[in-house]
């Protein structure tokens, strides 16, 4: 028998439709969490090198690196105020007065409802800033260089300023900076990093293997951070996509 013209088979119900993905924020890269174990281990294998040993293999370089910023502040680069009134402008920066940006990104975010992206960025520039810096600053206790010129204390390794430059650059470009936008600010704040660097070595503040420490302990706990994230910020993804932050 066939079935009457009436017959009308049952439609299967439709399948929920996942909201697209939106641009913010960013998800992680692959293997985020390896490479930043991986640049944290590094960064703490040759700090427990300069806290057992009298002098580390690349001491040799931190002298040289010192020696030609003397040979450079000796020949007057950089020259006139511009050039000192903006490595001033970074000390303060690396400062206690650095904590208002990540700070002033955080009520932002909060006031349009992403407290996720919130809780990220202050997870990774004040907390981790507590939890991984300053303890290992103690742990290591590397003296400063000799003749710092501004007010500094103790434990130079690894450098604080560059840390916090690098875990705020981002932290910004994963919250706030869509995909075209993220690359100039990329392109912004590596420069932002290297000019940090350079400003803590100039002052004789800290030595270049310090900076260099304080980059990769930045960039391994923003990458270890960013991957333990990725869920709660996937969902405020999916929320801006759909409109329902607040919800």
């Amino acid at each position: 028998m066939f079935p009457s013209p009436s017959f009308v088979p049952p439609s299967r119900p439709p399948l929920p439709v996942r909201p697209p993905r939106h641009h913010l924020p960013a998800a992680p890269p692959r293997h985020a969490l390896g490479l930043g174990i991986a640049l944290l281990v590094l960064a703490l294998l040759a700090g427990l090198l300069l806290r057992l040993g009298r002098r580390p293999f690349f001491q040799g370089l931190d002298d040289r690196w010192a020696a030609s910023v003397n040979d450079s502040a000796a020949a007057g680069s950089p020259s006139g105020d511009g050039g000192s009134g903006f490595i001033t402008v970074l000390d303060r920066l690396g400062g206690p007065l650095g904590m208002v940006l990540p700070l002033l990104v955080i009520g932002c975010l909060c006031v349009y409802g992403r407290w996720r992206s919130g809780l990220f960025v202050f997870t990774v520039t004040v907390v981790a800033n507590l939890v991984v810096l300053l303890p290992l600053k103690q742990l290591v206790d590397r003296p400063r260089p000799p003749h710092p010129l501004v007010l500094v204390n103790d434990g130079s390794y690894p450098s604080g300023q560059v840390f916090g430059a690098v875990t705020l650059v981002v932290a910004v470009a994963v919250v706030v900076f869509p995909p075209r936008a993220r690359r100039w600010w990329w392109a912004f704040g590596a420069s932002y990093v290297l000019a940090m660097m350079g400003s803590r070595t100039w002052l004789h503040a800290q030595w270049l293997s310090d900076t260099v420490a304080g980059a990769l302990f930045g960039v391994g706990t923003c990458l270890v951070l960013w991957r333990a994230f990725a869920p709660l910020l996937e969902t405020e993804s999916e929320r801006m996509a759909s409109n329902s932050l607040w919800l």
